[in-house]
């Protein structure tokens, strides 16, 4: 429950940002920054720094991996992950919050603030989604993992769904989407913002995503969980190995995301 209500105080700071004007900063890879993503973070860090976990984060300076690489878990943090879905205000951004363990995700939260939508995975219990009614308090954990749906055994579209960009597809993807067209003859493309893109596999609305371009273990880690705890894989795109964490560089190879038919 502490990384849930860690998520989920953090995406109310973050809406009270949402709601006002806020300016927009750009970091040394060009990426935006605003009030809402430090507050977040300050946010999760509170929630956090009592659990003893150390915590690798988008917005802190992380521990060279000389220290890191002792770490048998650490907490996997974006306090916003989609700022420039944040900036054009189209709801499409998350707080992402993950405990990986010996380099694999064993838990998950994904908060969708606007929508007040939770997904949350643990590694022994499954992946489950819940959206609050209303001004809804959070329940506490007996009656939240029974009233939220469990993700697994889930109905997938009739036509073969790839969760792609309709307008900004790389050369790769666009392979790859064709091959999918000689393999199913027809197929759907959908799109979101954010780890809602793994999401929507996890949720059984697409079949494949697939990611060939470039992005860092925050921006993964909690959807991978809550995808790989639905049934869903999530796997390096060319070596088909599962996604690991706490490497010595923090970026992801290009990698896919599956839920087969069952």
């Amino acid at each position: 429950m502490l990384a849930i209500e860690a998520a989920i105080k953090a995406g109310e700071k973050i809406l009270t940002v949402y709601e006002q004007d806020f300016s927009v900063e750009t970091k040394a890879d060009q990426s935006p920054l605003t009030e809402a993503d430090r507050q977040s973070n300050d946010v999760i860090l509170a929630y956090l720094k009592d659990t003893g976990i150390p915590v690798i984060s988008e917005e802190i300076k992380n521990m060279d991996y000389a220290q890191r690489a002792h770490w048998q878990q650490c907490w996997m943090v974006d306090p916003l992950d989609g700022t420039k879905e944040f900036v054009k205000r189209n709801g499409e951004f998350t707080v992402n919050i993950a405990l990986i363990d010996n380099g694999k995700p064993v838990l998950g939260v994904v908060y969708v603030p606007v929508q007040r939508k939770l997904f949350f995975a643990v590694e022994s219990l499954g992946s489950f989604v819940y959206t609050f009614m209303n001004n809804e308090a959070l329940p506490d954990w007996a009656s939240l993992s029974q009233r939220a749906k469990k993700l697994d055994h889930l109905a997938l579209p009739d036509v073969y769904t790839i969760v792609a960009s309709r307008s900004h597809l790389s050369t790769e993807t666009e392979v790859f989407i064709n091959s999918c067209k000689e393999k199913y003859h027809e197929i759907a493309l959908v799109s979101m913002g954010s780890s809602l893109k793994l999401c929507l596999v996890a949720e059984g609305k697409a079949h494949v995503y697939p990611r060939l371009a470039p992005t860092m273990e925050w921006d993964t880690a909690a959807a991978h969980a809550v995808a790989k705890f639905a049934g869903c894989d999530v796997l390096d795109f060319h070596s088909r190995e599962e996604l690991c964490y706490n490497k010595e560089n923090l970026l992801n190879p290009h990698f896919i995301v599956l839920r087969e038919a069952k």
